[in-house]
């Protein structure tokens, strides 16, 4: 299992942050979802077949792209 966390600089609302929770979620071999208004961060677990590659493309598909990667 990996966590990665992206720093989403689009978040600025409960709306946002329930389409990333959704739509990333939905993604086979995800675990969690956890985006967050106030550090505009969204905290991802998952499994294969999803990737960080499929990930980043949804977040950008869904127009809230990934513009950093923290390492945890």
């Amino acid at each position: 299992m990996t966590t990665v966390t992206y720093t989403v600089p689009a978040i600025s609302c409960g709306h946002c942050t329930h389409t990333i929770e959704s739509e990333v979620g939905e993604l086979k071999g995800v675990q969690s979802v956890k985006a967050a208004i106030d550090t505009k961060k969204v905290e991802i677990t998952f499994d294969a077949p999803a990737s960080e590659e499929m990930i980043k493309a949804l977040l950008t598909e869904i127009n809230y792209p990934a513009e950093g990667l923290l390492t945890l």
